[in-house]
């Protein structure tokens, strides 16, 4: 009979409890600090990403587009696969490298005349406007192209007459197909490639 109380006793004899020591609460509760900074550093860390990604597609949309060269018709100052930047500006001269949308398409040509300007165009290329021989340093070698105009030829009004740097084989003005494009056309004026990095620069 004492034997079973005894036993019933023991059964009710609560386990020991270990109580941590104070080194072992302070390290518990800097971990969990630790871990809600992390948390609060990676949440900010990543809206601030967000912010950024989103202001760089504003700012590329609206200001600097980027674009990317594809084909020939600008050698050799543009090579296909450039990596090019652009600011968006209706202020355009003569020698200025320009994109524009033709046909959903976005061509980079070079602006030789703006609005009632007169272009000549010899058999061997020599471009001159208003009576004045160009000089183009960035063409090397000249050409007629693939022209179907009547030399002189006026510029129309609120439009510009382009051509690529490399005249054998670039579609441009010359040619009635494309024409001389309207400002609205343009999306902006080419000042920088900043791809490959070994050819990065100022665009002249």
């Amino acid at each position: 009979m004492n034997r079973a109380k005894k036993t019933q006793t023991e059964r009710h004899i609560p386990e020991a409890v270990s109580v941590p020591t104070e080194e072992a609460v302070a390290a518990e509760r800097e971990r969990l600090q630790y871990q809600k900074r992390y948390r609060q550093t990676l949440r900010t860390t990543v809206y601030a990403l967000v912010v950024v990604a989103a202001a760089a597609v504003l700012l590329a949309t609206l200001f600097l587009p980027v674009l990317q060269v594809s084909g020939s018709s600008m050698e050799p100052t543009l090579e296909d696969g450039d990596i090019i930047l652009l600011v968006k500006t209706d202020d355009f001269e003569t020698g200025d490298l320009v994109g524009f949308y033709y046909q959903n398409k976005l061509l980079l040509k070079r602006v030789i005349g703006g609005p009632g300007d007169i272009i000549d165009i010899d058999d061997e290329g020599n471009v001159s406007v208003n009576g004045e021989l160009l000089d183009e340093p960035y063409v090397t070698e000249k050409a007629l192209g693939d022209s179907d105009r009547k030399y002189p030829y006026q510029v129309p009004e609120d439009r510009y007459f382009v051509m690529g740097d490399n005249r054998l084989t670039s579609i441009d003005s010359r040619n009635s197909a494309i024409g001389c494009i309207e400002t609205e056309q343009i999306v902006g004026k080419v000042i920088l490639r900043v791809l490959p990095l070994n050819r990065i620069g100022i665009i002249q």
